[in-house]
């Protein structure tokens, strides 16, 4: 699919200081990403504080960023869980016409075996009818999706297209990227570790600083699908201190400071996140200050 290539942005939800979701700052948000050149948005990821939105507010989220897009970008929507039925029923009564493809966390708490999360997996794909991104990221789920799972499921089921692959080990991105198929994606889910990821063969990134940053991250992944290392690397050097500033004190309360300094939306989290610390947010506010000029 070329409409995963490059860069991918996971929208946070933005909340007025009430707690209730600020539909204008998402907007702004959105038209702010695709301005800036990134090439495909995400809704609904664990960026959006997904688990703390009732069933309405993800219906005013997910509207919301269609009616702003206004079919300008590819959309995927994030439609996963730890209760397979439910998952299912969900992609099952969903409209999904508007979307290029789910991205579908590997269950959480439970933590399954790797049969487990194959068979998983297996349902969510018989399932859905707009292609599959598998995505793995150990450091919430409490579980490991492992290459050989990861390439059985694509090879047993054309519509697992890619793979958002966020364990922070560049060494299993890289066992992935030697023995998937052609065709299949691997996608940078760490902004840290993006570009080594494309350097080696991946397809691009769905990124949280993106959003803040887009036109210099998309252009940082750009440069690194063509083979401009230098160039690339120049752009990451640039953006690497906020990257861990944003993840410093918990995602998304870094990124929506980022974008309290842009002045497009307020900083607010709803708990169990809170903001982060006066301080940090003086060391975002300086970084994006300086960027800006």
């Amino acid at each position: 699919m070329q409409s995963l290539i490059g860069t991918g942005v996971a929208l946070v939800t933005p909340f007025k200081e009430d707690f209730s979701i600020d539909t204008e700052a998402l907007k702004r948000i959105v038209h702010f990403s695709v301005d800036g050149g990134v090439e495909y948005l995400v809704i609904l990821g664990t960026t959006a504080e997904n688990a703390t939105l009732s069933g309405d507010e993800k219906e005013l989220v997910i509207q919301t960023i269609i009616e702003a897009n206004n079919g300008r970008l590819p959309l995927v929507l994030g439609v996963g869980g730890n209760n397979t039925m439910e998952v299912v029923g969900e992609l099952k009564k969903r409209n999904m016409s508007p979307f290029a493809a789910i991205l579908s966390v590997s269950p959480y708490y439970n933590k399954p075996t790797q049969e487990g999360i194959y068979q998983h997996f297996k349902a969510v794909a018989e399932a859905s009818p707009v292609p599959v991104i598998l995505y793995n990221v150990p450091g919430r789920t409490s579980s490991n999706m492992l290459p050989k799972t990861v390439l059985r499921l694509a090879n047993d089921f054309k519509n697992i297209v890619a793979i958002k692959e966020a364990a922070g080990d560049i060494v299993q991105a890289m066992q992935l990227l030697k023995d998937k198929a052609k065709d299949f994606h691997v996608i940078s889910g760490d902004d840290m570790t993006a570009l080594a990821t494309v350097l080696a063969g991946g397809s691009g990134v769905i990124s949280v600083i993106a959003q803040g940053f887009p036109k210099e991250f998309s252009e940082m992944i750009r440069l690194g699908l063509n083979r401009k290392v230098d160039e690339a690397f120049k752009s990451q050097y640039l953006l690497s201190d906020c990257i861990d500033m944003i993840f410093e004190q918990g995602n998304p309360a870094g990124i929506k400071q980022v974008f309290q300094a842009l002045g497009l939306a307020d900083n607010t989290v709803r708990l169990p996140l809170v903001s982060v610390d006066e301080d940090l947010q003086n060391r975002i506010n300086e970084f994006v200050s300086k960027i800006d000029k």
